[in-house]
């Protein structure tokens, strides 16, 4: 059984790596990229758009170039993100609000376009999540995002698995594509897309590794190092059942694999 999600500690690590997110979130960067040439292909013209787990606002900067004369909200869970991304999109046509993505405080049929990436795989189940972007879609909207899917980090969580010798897993587990689309189907989005990519980014070495997830406030994807020798032991342990099952001569690859949705809300005359 895979570590419950502390939503506070989610909150405070991504609020306090706000600053220093942009320059390591590496793989983020590229599913920005992927979201847009989604959203592009549905020829969307949007007035209004929400992007939920906003971020420093790298999604929102490139939309509203794309849509200027659209009006765009941003809502995050992390204080520190939303201040963040209000100093990058100033002057822009952009709102910040601090909230959650799974009661997120907006009238139902407020936005054409709803918008997210790298955000849903921090939640327990996503059927909430999942409902609220319905909610908040305008009949006939467009609900486009990616997370973060099961094979995330796999080299990590075996190495941690292989030393934990059937102890508790304590490492961040995510959703499987399929239970991306089951989700989708069950909160009632019509015809839902979902695809899955592997990207792979190399570090110099496991801590390099671990401190990168760090800096861009994933360090709840790992068990967090305590003082006690028994865990200094599991950690190095960790490390080089990391190097010597994953270690290749340019360093250690961590794996991510990135989970791809695209679903509309239906129309007034559609029928149910």
């Amino acid at each position: 059984m895979a570590a419950e999600i502390d939503r506070d500690k989610v909150r405070e690590s991504f609020h306090r790596q706000a600053t220093d997110y942009d320059r390591h979130a590496v793989v983020q960067g590229r599913v920005v990229d992927k979201v847009l040439a989604l959203l592009q292909a549905e020829q969307v013209a949007p007035a209004s758009l929400l992007d939920i787990g906003a971020g420093t606002g790298r999604l929102l900067a490139r939309l509203t170039g794309l849509y200027p004369e659209m009006d765009a909200v941003g809502a995050d869970l992390a204080p520190g993100m939303c201040e963040a991304a209000a100093r990058n999109l100033a002057g822009r046509r952009v709102r910040m609000v601090n909230a959650d993505a799974e009661s997120l405080p907006f009238d139902a049929e407020s936005f054409d376009v709803v918008v997210s990436t790298s955000t849903y795989q921090w939640l327990a189940t996503l059927d909430q999540a999942f409902a609220e972007a319905r909610r908040v879609l305008k009949p006939g909207g467009v609900f486009c995002f990616a997370l973060f899917g099961e094979r995330t980090l796999f080299e990590l969580r075996e190495s941690y698995r292989a030393v934990l010798e059937g102890g508790a897993d304590r490492t961040h587990s995510f959703f499987a594509a399929a239970e991306v689309s089951a989700a989708l189907e069950r909160v009632g989005f019509c015809g839902p897309r979902v695809s899955s990519e592997l990207e792979v980014e190399m570090h110099p070495d496991v801590p390099e590794l671990l401190r990168s997830l760090k800096k861009i406030g994933a360090g709840s994807t790992a068990p967090a190092s305590g003082k006690g020798l028994s865990e200094r032991r599991v950690m190095l342990e960790m490390m080089a059942s990391y190097r010597k099952r994953f270690g290749r001569e340019d360093g250690v690859p961590a794996t991510y694999e990135v989970v791809y949705g695209v679903a509309r809300k239906k129309g007034r005359s559609e029928s149910d």
